[in-house]
């Protein structure tokens, strides 16, 4: 307790889980093919991330790991004359894909690897990422350590683990000895934190002048920054406060609404209000928008004006709070049944000390607030991208009922729901994500010149992103039978194939194997089943 004491405070209070042990490193990789010296991918259906509308038949040519030539070949419906396709030569690799549809690799802005609370190996987490497309990921607080996180980054560099590629984000105060509570000790961590390889920092909050030091600190050093800005301190450092000195993007949407505060400073607590609960946390948050300055006011223009003005980045992480307006749907998601791992599946139930697990008593009222919630938040954050801000997209897995992967897929459709065309949401999840992270010239899109970093699937995304699903989406033949369409074919990352669905196929033995070493049936809260007189699920 000594040495947990001397951390930084918030970083005890926000996450806890972070301080149990690391989750396992992933094994060797032993799937994918790739790099090829060259590689040929014929007739498909191109959907850039740049916000083109799609064209096709297209082959596309990369050579090791770069895309080196884009041709559309012919015309939809009509034969491709051979002659005017790029010509094989011996040695290549083929791949026909003619008729499906290719996008850029996913990039995922908030993608917590894991904790042993959770129990989610590394293996299964990025097979689950890799499986839906996402080909990097963004790690907000490198929650395993730094060091445990730089070693994934740099064995998935390599190629030589079957993972995203890793951006480490440090949590602000991460391995100090000692509190950070002035500027001079604020501006050292940071300086410390990038000769250790961090990519950027993490931050939740401290004082005014802590915080100010360490962002323009992190800034001047070249790094990048993410912030969620928590209740506990975002009464005197709110979203404006960090873009203002340099803060790269934020996190969630807390801060955002403080900002925009114009008949009151503080949030409407209860007297009675407690943080460390989180039904309390939670049930309060699902209010907050409606106390902010109306849509269209003075208020509401002059913070966009100027948000927009700095180049400042919202990642809304829409998915993580679903639960939030419909427990039900979240909770009985059909991947959790063959997904869904035991400890993380307890992890989530109700509890008072589990992040995320706020259930003590949530109903109508709640939920109902939440959807309101949601209506202001979305009309925010679509006005924005409409009025030239960057928007991307974060899931926050792990939590709340959201599963890697499948919770990235959905925070698509919410991006679809906030009012974004289905082009608008490829582009924020791939060259505007890749922008927050200072990596366009190297991915978000596919262009000559960048990484060769895809995704193919078999059918269209842009008619209907429940298709990127790996359960799929639901169709009826003209045969009157009920099929299953969609899921993403090959996920080709850093010019590596990965089988997608082969990859979904391991996440289920892994959880199968885990199902049956437990004799464990997934539960719903408070209709655990009696097993040899144990309670199904227990660990005991």
């Amino acid at each position: 307790m000594k040495k947990i004491s001397k951390i930084l405070p918030l970083f005890i209070i926000l996450f806890p889980f972070f301080l149990n042990a690391q989750i396992e490193k992933a094994p060797p990789r032993a799937e994918g093919e790739g790099q090829f010296n060259r590689l040929i991918i014929r007739g498909v259906n191109l959907v850039n991330g740049t916000g083109s509308p799609m064209q096709g038949p297209c082959d596309i040519v990369v050579e090791k790991n770069k895309i080196v030539e884009i041709k559309v070949v012919g015309y939809p419906g009509v034969p491709i004359e051979p002659k005017n396709r790029p010509q094989l030569n011996s040695g290549d690799k083929e791949l026909d894909c003619t008729g499906m549809y290719m996008l850029p690799g996913f990039v995922d802005m908030h993608g917590h690897i894991g904790g042993k609370s959770q129990g989610t190996p590394a293996e299964y987490v990025y097979k689950l990422w890799l499986g839906h497309g996402i080909t990097t990921i963004r790690d907000p607080s490198a929650g395993n350590g730094l060091d445990w996180t730089l070693d994934q980054k740099m064995k998935s560099s390599k190629n030589e683990i079957t993972a995203p590629r890793i951006l480490a984000y440090t949590a602000f105060g991460m391995g100090s000895k000692e509190s950070i509570t002035t500027a001079e000790q604020a501006r050292t961590w940071v300086e410390e934190n990038a000769k250790k390889g961090a990519d950027g920092i993490k931050f939740f909050g401290a004082r005014p002048e802590v915080i100010d030091a360490a962002l323009r600190r992190n800034k001047e050093l070249g790094l990048r920054s993410a912030f969620h800005h928590a209740q506990v301190d975002v009464a005197r450092w709110n979203v404006l406060n960090s873009a203002r000195a340099g803060l790269t993007s934020m996190e969630h949407w807390y801060g955002l609404p403080e900002a925009l505060f114009d008949g009151q400073t503080i949030q409407d607590y209860p007297a009675d209000y407690n943080y460390s609960n989180e039904q309390n946390r939670f049930e309060e948050a699902g209010k907050l928008w409606k106390q902010a300055a109306k849509q269209g006011s003075k208020r509401w223009n002059d913070v966009m004006d100027e948000l927009l003005k700095l180049d400042f980045t919202i990642d809304p992480t829409f998915n993580i709070y679903e639960a939030n307006r419909e427990l039900m749907l979240a909770r009985r998601s059909e991947w959790h049944e063959e997904y869904t791992l035991p400890q993380l599946w307890r992890f989530y139930q109700p509890s008072r000390v589990s992040h995320g697990s706020y259930w003590q008593e949530w109903g109508t009222e709640q939920e109902v607030q939440w959807k309101e919630n949601y209506k202001i938040w979305m009309a925010f954050v679509n006005e924005y991208k409409n009025r030239g801000g960057r928007v991307t997209t974060g899931s926050d897995s792990g939590f709340i009922f959201q599963l890697y992967g499948f919770a990235y897929i959905r925070e698509l459709e919410l991006l679809r729901e906030a009012g974004f065309h289905p082009l608008e949401v490829i582009r924020a999840a791939t060259l505007k994500s890749a922008e927050a992270l200072g990596m366009a010239d190297k991915i978000g899109s596919v262009e000559v010149g960048k990484l060769a970093d895809m995704i193919i699937m078999e059918e269209n995304p842009l008619k209907n992103l429940k298709n990127l699903y790996g359960t799929g989406a639901i169709k009826l033949t003209e045969k009157n039978e009920v099929i299953r369409v969609g899921g993403v074919k090959y996920t080709i990352k850093d010019g590596v194939i990965y089988d997608a669905k082969k990859l979904l196929d391991d996440v289920k033995k892994i959880v199968a194997d885990a199902k049956k070493k437990e004799n464990f049936e997934i539960f719903q809260p408070g209709m655990e089943k009696k097993l040899g007189g144990k309670v199904q699920g227990s660990k005991d």
